[in-house]
């Protein structure tokens, strides 16, 4: 039991405060009601509190887990749907079809996401190769300048077609206007997670290079779009919902690392219920910290995130690739991870 420890404590942990979430918001709800029938809460439950809970879930999970995906194959622990331009990409396929198709549905909005995230993604990847000399901090800060690009030519067009105002629910992150019927699309990270899952291994061999992955048989390309497709989707099915949500891709398989190592079978798991846990409460601190108004995760998450990050980038530059591991007796020491191609020794 040793080894699943750590998933057993996230597990427990994340569903007590799923079932706090239910009951924190403006109407006060209590398990007393819902179980006596009392209609008008049965009704706030089913419309509104369920649906939220069930979005932040697929949103700590799906983010998280795009995160995860995207390091591994780019050998690059700062590499995240954030610094990799996917979540810029998508909000320029939403605002594309906001001009094209004025009278689109959230599915059609949903299609252009994903195929400009999947698009800028691709881009990215193919740019970072293409650089000689590339170390752990270089790579992220040309995905934040390509996605900065991105963004500005989003803004841009907004402004210039007037569409500023109704590009900016995706702009910032927030849970507030998920409503039954209204959030479905983010039940693709399931199906999404379960493929990343199976190809734990293939992403894994990827990530150790193009000539090793020769040697044992893996298609190198294929395996590498095909993750990066995965993690592109799975992002964009988020920002369609919900919207723009920073780090979470990026804090979450660093802590987790920290004491499971870079193996993505062997993290998968854990890293998916930390995404959970972190999405889910953040999202309760906007909600109680000025009750009865909230504020959107974005902001509460950009505040931990930034501080973590920064953390982060220090100590990969101060200790390269180590982990954290968790001894029998209470104690940890650091072991010392092979170095991958784009690590901290190139």
């Amino acid at each position: 039991m040793r080894p699943y420890r750590s998933t057993i404590v996230l597990l427990a942990l994340l569903l007590v405060l799923s079932c706090c979430s239910l009951f924190v918001g403006v109407i006060d709800l209590t398990p007393g009601e819902l179980l006596t029938g009392n209609f008008e809460q049965l009704e706030i439950f089913i419309i509104s509190r369920l649906p939220r809970l069930l979005a932040i879930l697929c949103t700590g999970i799906g983010m998280s887990v795009a995160g995860l995906i995207m390091q591994q194959l780019c050998s690059n622990k700062f590499v995240s749907p954030t610094t990799g331009a996917t979540i810029s990409s998508a909000q320029f396929g939403i605002l594309l079809a906001l001009l094209f198709m004025p009278a689109s549905t959230l599915w059609s909005r949903a299609i252009f996401a994903f195929a400009t995230a999947i698009l800028g993604t691709w881009i990215f990847v193919w740019f970072i190769q293409r650089i000689q000399f590339k170390d752990v901090v270089m790579v992220p800060l040309v995905g934040i300048m390509f996605g900065n690009v991105i963004g500005g030519i989003t803004n841009y067009l907004a402004y210039k077609y007037e569409m500023t105002q109704a590009l900016s629910s995706w702009l910032v992150g927030h849970f507030s206007l998920v409503l039954k019927g209204r959030y479905e699309i983010v039940w693709l990270t399931v199906p999404l997670v379960i493929l990343a899952f199976l190809f734990a291994n293939h992403f894994n061999i990827v990530g150790l290079g193009k000539d090793f992955s020769k040697n044992l048989g893996v298609p190198y390309n294929l395996v590498l779009f095909s993750g990066l497709t995965i993690a592109a989707m799975i992002t964009a099915s988020i920002v369609v919902v919900v919207g723009s949500i920073s780090y979470i891709g990026l804090i979450v398989p660093n802590v987790v690392a920290m004491y499971k190592g870079d193996k993505i079978r062997g993290t998968l798991v854990d890293t998916a219920l930390f995404g959970a846990i972190f999405v889910l409460v953040c999202d309760m601190i906007g909600r109680v910290v000025i009750a009865p108004y909230e504020l959107p995760i974005e902001l509460i998450v950009g505040i931990l995130g930034s501080l973590i990050f920064i953390a982060l980038l220090f100590y990969r530059l101060k200790h390269g690739r180590k982990a954290i591991r968790l001894g029998g007796a209470g104690t940890s020491c650091c072991s010392t991870m092979p170095n991958l191609k784009g690590g901290a020794d190139q």
